[in-house]
């Protein structure tokens, strides 16, 4: 069954504008989530605000956003006011800015999501902005009022649509050279790097989405499905770190091994 949309708007680039639905590319929906269960009753704990001074419980009309003052004050701001802050860029993605493809660092990428147009009428429009971007190899930046807030997004062509990633705030992004190493002070050998580009090879294979597949979740449902049938699980040994017994590594030394290694695994 296809995703729930959960978005429609316009797509706008100067006077060209088309009628769009944009559904997110990623689910966590498939995910094992748990209730927080009282251990004696199996009922569930449910959470819920209260006044940190009274520790009187809060209702939800009671609730409203504080921004610190000082250590005990705040400026309230209710949901509707912050929501109009940005309310120009709530149904339209204005395309104003485009850029080459690849010139974003991925750590700027947050989530993605697929932008279709929302009827026959809007198709035309909608491939045309599509195929520009294709042809110029471009992508292109927005403003867009999503999950609450206002974001700058990415466009870019998609086979027959486009995604949309919502890209995080300058804020949130450290800069790399503050934490990657400087140059290498010892430049590597040619034999260690052969075998190393040798051992990769031997690795190399074509991308599968099995590759990301998740193990926990996978004996979390046996474990679940198991339970339900009454059955009793056995407790996994956990692995065990493999100990170093000194902390100065042979290379080359451990390269060929890794390297024989590699080849007897291809040869069974």
């Amino acid at each position: 069954m296809a995703p729930r949309v959960f978005w429609k708007g316009y797509l706008k680039l100067s006077l060209v504008t088309c009628r769009v639905t944009m559904t997110p590319a990623i689910s966590e929906g498939a995910k094992v989530r748990f209730h927080n269960i009282n251990r004696k009753t199996h009922n569930r704990v449910l959470s819920q605000y209260v006044d940190a001074e009274t520790g009187a419980s809060v209702e939800d009309e009671d609730q409203v956003k504080g921004y610190p003052k000082s250590e005990d004050e705040y400026v309230l701001f209710e949901d509707e006011e912050i929501e109009d802050v940005g309310l120009e860029s709530t149904r339209t993605i204005d395309i104003e800015t485009f850029i080459p493809s690849g010139s974003i660092g991925w750590t700027w990428y947050d989530r993605p999501h697929y932008l279709a147009p929302d009827d026959e009428v809007s198709a035309e429009a909608f491939a045309v902005i599509r195929e520009a971007m294709a042809n110029t190899g471009t992508g292109g930046i927005a403003r867009l009022v999503m999950y609450r807030r206002e974001r700058a997004v990415l466009l870019m062509p998609k086979d027959k649509g486009i995604v949309v990633w919502t890209l995080r705030y300058g804020d949130e992004v450290r800069n790399a050279e503050d934490y990657m190493p400087g140059k290498p002070s010892e430049k590597a050998e040619a034999k260690q790097l052969s075998m190393m580009k040798k051992i990769i090879e031997e690795r190399t294979q074509a991308w599968d989405p099995s590759m990301v597949d998740d193990p926990v979740q996978d004996k979390l449902l046996d474990i679940i499905a198991a339970r339900k049938k009454g059955r009793k699980t056995k407790k996994q040994a956990s692995a065990k770190t493999p100990e170093r017994t000194n902390n100065v590594i042979d290379i080359t030394s451990a390269l060929k091994k890794s390297l024989e290694a590699e080849r007897k695994s291809t040869r069974k």
